[in-house]
């Protein structure tokens, strides 16, 4: 039996082909999950229009999370589509300017701080608080993060405080959902070759590197943080609220890299 068979998922954060996103979305359209997906801009629709309409999505429209009135709008389609019933959302969105990713932290601006932070961490408050109402069977939400936020990983700067301020958020919507049946989790996954990894500087030395010094002796696959996904938005993951699960080859409980 399918374990989302019958359940409305939205998908926020599908970029291309290579998104953690999409390898979360397939995953749930094998388990018989019908999709809304959102994109942000004319470029993005190029290429995630195609994709969602591979998996004969109900919805594929444009979101600008930081736009309440974009906001609204795809609600809308979600409602039409649905019949104004959600079962679970993933929150897969995180963005720093170019400039704040590299040098120092310190001289991290205001303007960047606060971009990183409202589009990284407080998109998934604003689109859990807009499920709420929709998900009056219970659901499950899921966010993805990094192990940025736990430890320094350098030239990831702004984005490790705005992965933890997501973690955070986590827990105390994991909190403040529960008694409606509302489960709320993340996955720290480990680095993959995204569009958004790209633009840090030096990633794929970071890649190769971690591979090397996880305890499976290998970087992970994408599908292997959409099975991660299913587990979590489905009753297999009845249990779980309020969770970081890392899904990093067990990269994140080394303490000394090199060791064996």
């Amino acid at each position: 039996m399918q374990l989302l068979a019958g359940q409305n998922g939205l998908i926020f954060g599908v970029a291309n082909e290579r998104s953690i996103a999409w390898a979360i979305a397939q995953a749930c359209a094998a388990q018989g999950a019908r999709l809304a997906f959102s994109y942000l801009g004319e470029r993005m629709a190029r290429r995630v229009t195609p994709l969602a309409a591979s998996l004969d999505a109900a919805v594929c429209a444009p979101c600008d999370v930081t736009d309440g009135a974009q906001l609204d709008r795809f609600f809308d389609q979600v409602d039409a589509a649905f019949d104004g019933r959600v079962d679970f959302l993933v929150h897969s969105l995180a963005y720093a300017e170019r400039a704040d990713l590299s040098g120092r932290f310190v001289d991290t601006s205001r303007q960047g701080f606060q971009t990183a932070m409202d589009v990284s961490a407080y998109s998934l408050v604003e689109l859990a608080r807009r499920c709420e109402p929709r998900m009056s069977r219970g659901g499950s939400i899921v966010t993805l993060s990094y192990l940025g936020a736990e430890r320094v990983v350098g030239n990831y700067n702004v984005m490790g405080p705005a992965k933890a301020a997501l973690e955070a958020s986590v827990r105390y919507l994991a909190h403040g959902m529960g008694p409606a049946g509302i489960r709320v989790n993340a996955i720290s996954a480990g680095p993959l070759k995204t569009l958004s990894a790209r633009g840090i500087a030096g990633f794929s030395e970071m890649h190769a590197a971690t591979a090397e010094q996880t305890p499976l002796q290998r970087n992970i696959q994408p599908r292997e943080v959409g099975d991660a996904a299913v587990f979590l938005l489905s009753r297999m993951g009845s249990g779980v609220t309020g969770e970081v699960l890392h899904v990093d080859a067990g990269f994140h409980c080394v303490a000394v890299p090199g060791q064996r």
